[in-house]
């Protein structure tokens, strides 16, 4: 059975299909949908050179640096770099898996404005069963989920 992810139904039942069972995982056309039009929204505002915090910005102290053109393109993946720090023992695949899900479906309700390829790549790595190394300890910031994130973001960008 393939779960289907729409950024709303997903349960922790669900979640444990697919973190330790393995099962298959399908987005939502309406979803998908969802994340193309936001980031549709996202290019036209970078095209009109409109501000965006953290896109054409730096960010935390940082962030009324506005970007030249050239440092955009570079820009984002240096700060997958700069947040890819972790120590301590990786966690096991089935929390990465899970991880992963959470962070798909989240993408699932089309706020987030990157492109439809990082949802469809993530959602393959977890179908093919790619599960990248993330360390249990290392955190930036104060969400928590940073550097874990960032090092989960390595494997689609060929770095991890």
């Amino acid at each position: 059975m393939t779960i289907t992810l729409d950024g709303h139904s997903l349960t922790v039942e669900k979640v444990a299909q697919v973190a330790r069972g393995n099962e298959k995982i399908t987005i939502h056309p309406e979803a998908m949908k969802r994340i193309k039009k936001c980031r549709d929204l996202l290019e036209e505002k970078i095209k009109k050179r409109e501000v965006v915090y953290g896109v054409n910005t730096g960010i935390g102290e940082l962030s009324e640096v506005v970007l030249t053109q050239e440092q955009v393109g570079k820009y984002q993946r240096y700060l997958i770099y700069s947040h890819a720090a972790g120590y301590g023992k990786p966690f096991s695949i089935d929390v990465v898996r899970a991880a992963i899900l959470s962070r798909i479906n989240c993408h699932c309700h089309g706020h987030s404005g990157l492109r439809p390829v990082v949802v469809e790549t993530l959602m393959e790595m977890l179908n093919k069963g790619v599960t990248p190394v993330v360390c249990e300890k290392g955190s930036v910031g104060a969400c928590g989920d940073l550097s874990p994130m960032a090092q989960m973001a390595l494997v689609p960008m060929g770095e991890g």
